[in-house]
């Protein structure tokens, strides 16, 4: 293998975990209107006792009640340790992940630009590296997003690759091309939309008049009014209620939000809290710091956003837990991360 041949593989790799680009400032909009409303969502709500408004904000959102529980596990991985109890406010929560429909009906209206439409630039290379923009070859310096790769069992997995086994830079993939220049949305307006960076789903919410949701709403929301309760759907798990990859290749791609099978709705009326896409949080990721505290915002900066939820390309139990946690660089973007998200009362 030559050594420009190194270069350029360096590079790509550094391309897919360092880049970043303004995003495009935008004024607000009208509010979204929903479109991929669950029909069931005003029954949900009426469930709770708690009384529908008339705000074009809360289609297709479902209230979740204030409360008090349990964040966290004891029995698993470090970030997720100390088990600490939160108090939540009442919010509401979209039942579904933003379709590629809904952000669509975004971009038409504002004419907005995601991080994986435009030429990436390299931000966070250490200066002892070497590595600047003048090393980036053409070829390479292109727009595009990071893409996972189909695996057909674990033997697939290179040790001395470890991720990048199932990741690479695919220069044209974005929102609207998940897997790269030559594939569409056509067939996929009812899926998540993926591709999208945090600053890009800030944008959205922007628009929308919403919120990402913190760490403390997501979790709490998952566990649908259970505290303590380990999958969305109970304490055990079960490969078809989600959609996801535990058999290596049986989701190829995101699924459809409205779809009729490996679908799950947790006691507060949610979907695909875990599957399908990982979902973007508003928090920074640290470790947890907090005995207690009211939805408890962690003002410590750190160079990751929190994500959460597992997606339609993970085949470990582990990643569909409601207390698992995950962390990206906000400029990262790629095709098994979405998001939803939530509202105050009005």
């Amino acid at each position: 293998i030559s050594v420009s041949v190194l270069l350029c593989s360096a590079v790509a790799l550094v391309l897919a975990s360092h880049f970043s680009v303004s995003p495009q400032v935008i004024r607000p909009k009208t509010p979204v209107t929903g479109v991929d409303a669950v029909a069931t969502a005003t029954a949900t709500a009426e469930t709770l006792q708690y009384p529908a408004q008339d705000d074009p904000r809360v289609r297709g959102m479902v209230w979740i009640p204030a409360g008090v529980y349990t964040m966290g596990a004891a029995d698993s991985f470090p970030d997720e340790f100390p088990p600490h109890s939160v108090q939540l406010d009442g919010f509401w929560m979209d039942v579904t992940e933003v379709t590629n429909r809904q952000f669509a009906a975004f971009v038409q209206a504002t004419g907005y630009v995601t991080l994986a439409e435009q030429p990436p630039k390299l931000r966070s290379a250490l200066p002892e590296t070497g590595v600047s923009e003048s090393d980036i070859l053409p070829e390479l310096n292109k727009p595009g997003s990071i893409c996972s790769l189909q695996l057909g069992s674990r033997a697939d997995i290179d040790p001395q690759k470890g991720a990048y086994s199932w990741w690479q830079y695919v220069p044209g993939a974005d929102w609207r091309h998940p897997e790269g220049p030559e594939s569409s949305i056509d067939d996929r307006m009812d899926h998540p939309v993926v591709h999208v960076s945090w600053p890009d789903a800030v944008a959205y919410c922007r628009w929308a008049g919403k919120e990402l949701p913190t760490e403390a709403q997501w979790e709490y929301a998952a566990r649908g009014g259970k505290d303590g309760l380990k999958y969305p759907w109970g304490n055990k798990f079960d490969n078809s209620k989600l959609w996801c990859s535990i058999n290596f290749g049986d989701a190829k791609q995101t699924g459809a939000v409205d779809r009729s099978n490996r679908m799950y709705r947790n006691g507060y009326g949610l979907t695909d809290m875990v599957g399908n896409v990982r979902q973007w949080c508003y928090n920074y990721h640290n470790d947890y710091y907090l005995p207690t505290g009211r939805d408890p915002q962690d003002i410590r900066r750190s160079e990751t956003r929190c994500v959460r939820g597992g997606s339609w390309n993970n085949y470990n139990p582990d990643n569909f837990r409601c207390a698992n946690r995950n962390r990206n660089n906000p400029d990262n973007r790629n095709n098994n991360n979405g998001f939803r998200l939530v509202a105050g009362p009005k």
